[in-house]
């Protein structure tokens, strides 16, 4: 089982930056792709952003051209730069990960990111 634990959260102003960092417990590039979610109160869980182990990235709509997402092999590590945050930024992030494209979700503790106005 792959573990992976989040960092970076905070409380920001809007217009602020953050950084998330996942650190997994294993090789990060044996599986198939890792991603951040986001979850804000009384809504469901949403894809942010998620990169394959090829390089390849896709982006939510909403984050595209404010958040990057960038994986370090070598530190088994996968971040997210989020700039030019807004307050409808803020919820829990969580870091996923998956060893196919068929195979359950990882998924870690979640940092929460509140942003405000």
């Amino acid at each position: 089982q792959v573990q992976l634990v989040e960092s970076g959260g905070g409380l920001v102003q809007a217009g602020g930056s953050l950084r998330l960092s996942c650190a997994a417990s294993e090789s990060i590039f044996s599986t198939y792709d890792m991603g951040w979610y986001r979850q804000a109160p009384g809504k469901q869980r949403d894809l942010v952003a998620r990169i394959t182990n090829s390089g390849s990235t896709n982006y939510a709509d909403s984050v595209k051209g404010r958040f990057t997402i960038s994986r370090d092999n070598a530190k088994n590590t996968v971040y997210l730069q989020m700039n030019s945050l807004k307050p409808e930024d803020t919820a829990v992030y969580y870091c996923s990960t998956r060893r196919s494209l068929t195979s359950s979700r990882y998924w870690g503790q979640g940092t929460q990111v509140t942003v405000s106005s």
